[in-house]
């Protein structure tokens, strides 16, 4: 038989950075491992268990040593992972002192949930950095006024620095959910097969000193607090709030992206395209956004991720099996890659965007008869117009002058006449006519800046926040 050929994780290969998936790397992760059976082992001789200093030692000198290989070969004989790295430490070590009194899930649980913190750690800097770069797009572009679009239609005018804020407000409302989940999210434990911590209590000899055990476990892996009463496994709800939290995460960039890609196909801005970029093999004046496209396409998956999280949510057995290890295997480390991928390519998109001013003069001075509709409508009412009656009249000239204007039979400022001439509305001309050439923003400005400030006090907050900048995407 041939050997297997070794197929890359596309999400960890090709699109998450190398610091998240250095957290993830198959032999960082039984480092961490050992490193953790080592920490076990060291409070452990401390409590009165019998281990020899020098085997200690021993393990110390041989952690970095990962050899997957052999490890994979044990398994195959094995069938079971856990004991195949077992024995493929203690060889290197030439003791048998590590996985006293533990189960499998002792280890794993607690190792999965080490890599879950730390991952959840980076992203709140990359966070934290997508809010700082987009307060400082919703200030530069907080008075370019443009259209705004609902149903993706002509609605009002706005600014551009206040639909950027519009985007960062829901990420920063991730952001808290966010830091809150890192700051109660529990440790397992130490708690043994079933997670009585029978094991430990027998080895140790009392619950106290297996509780001490737990919480210098706890201590040791950075864990603010521990779980009192699991079963062999933590509730697999929690990683689906994990995945939650980065699907929720991910929105606004996404909202964001295809926005962009919207107001690219009408020339109003463009994610940036350097200057040996190619667009397309067939079309060479193609400037396609490729990035925005990405962070969709990576929200997908995202997606694919929460819907598989949530599959292994309320379906634990007893106190606990082994039938969520595939799903859990896949779905931890991708969302993780996802996630980071799509804030590294979100934060590079904020970096090279381009807008283009004159186009949205262009679009904002062919719309503004339209936009200016609901200006004209509360000033009718002020005047005393009837608010309905009003607002069918306005309709109803709207309606008759855009198929006028697309038939090419008339400006849109002709509807200032035919406002002036219905009585339901109540206007003169000259009310009318400065309505229609001057666009009112409200307080797109104001909320674009208060964004703005909110975004800078919680990049502060975050070390190194400010200053983080993307790796070069593919």
């Amino acid at each position: 038989m041939s050997p297997k050929p070794i197929v890359p994780d596309v999400l960890a290969d090709r699109y998450a950075s190398a610091e998240m998936a250095s957290i993830w790397s198959p032999k960082g992760r039984i480092v961490l491992e050992r490193e953790l059976w080592i920490a076990i082992l060291r409070a452990q001789r401390q409590l009165g268990v019998a281990v020899p200093e020098e085997a200690i030692t021993a393990y110390e000198a041989v952690k970095g040593r990962v050899d997957l290989d052999s490890i994979r070969q044990r398994e195959r004989r094995l069938r079971h992972d856990v004991k195949a790295r077992i024995e493929e430490f203690c060889a290197l070590a030439g003791h048998q002192y590590i996985h006293m009194g533990l189960t499998s899930r002792d280890l794993t649980e607690n190792v999965e949930q080490l890599q879950v913190l730390r991952s959840l750690h980076l992203i709140r800097k990359k966070c934290a950095a997508s809010l700082y770069r987009l307060s400082q797009r919703a200030r530069e572009y907080r008075e370019l006024v443009i259209v705004a679009r609902t149903h993706n239609v002509p609605a009002q005018p706005t600014t551009l620095g206040r639909r950027l804020a519009m985007f960062g407000e829901e990420m920063i409302i991730a952001f808290g959910n966010l830091q809150n989940l890192i700051e109660r999210y529990p440790l397992r434990g130490i708690q043994g097969a079933v997670g009585t911590r029978a094991d430990q209590i027998e080895l140790l000899g009392s619950e106290e000193r297996a509780a001490e055990l737990d919480e210098k476990i706890r201590q040791f892996l950075g864990f603010e607090r521990s779980m009192v009463s699991p079963g062999q496994v933590y509730p697999r709800s929690l990683d689906f709030e994990v995945v939650g939290a980065l699907y929720q995460l991910a929105a606004a960039p996404s909202s964001f992206a295809k926005t962009l890609r919207l107001m690219a196909g009408l020339e109003l801005a463009s994610e940036g395209f350097g200057a040996e970029q190619v667009g397309s093999s067939a079309m060479p004046h193609k400037m396609n956004p490729r990035s925005c496209e990405r962070i969709a396409g990576l929200h997908a998956v995202l997606r694919g991720f929460l819907v598989m999280a949530a599959s292994i949510a309320g379906d634990q057995w007893n106190e606990g099996d082994v039938s969520c290890s595939a799903v859990r295997r896949v779905v931890l480390p991708g969302s993780m890659f996802a996630t980071d991928a799509i804030l590294d390519t979100f934060l590079t998109v904020l970096k090279e965007m381009a807008v283009f001013p004159a186009m949205a003069k262009s679009e904002r001075e062919r719309y503004l008869p339209f936009l200016a509709t609901s200006r004209i409508l509360m000033r009718a009412v002020q005047k005393g117009a009837g608010r309905e009656a009003a607002y069918e009249a306005i309709r109803e000239h709207a309606a008759a002058v855009a198929r006028e204007v697309r038939d090419g039979r008339a400006p849109a400022s002709s509807i200032a006449d035919r406002l002036a001439g219905d009585p339901r509305v109540g206007l003169r001309r000259e009310e009318i006519a400065p309505l229609l050439e001057s666009a009112s923003c409200g307080a797109a400005v104001a909320q674009a800046e208060a964004f703005a400030r909110e975004a800078e006090r919680i990049a502060a907050g975050v070390e190194g926040a400010a200053a983080y900048e993307p790796p070069p995407i593919l």
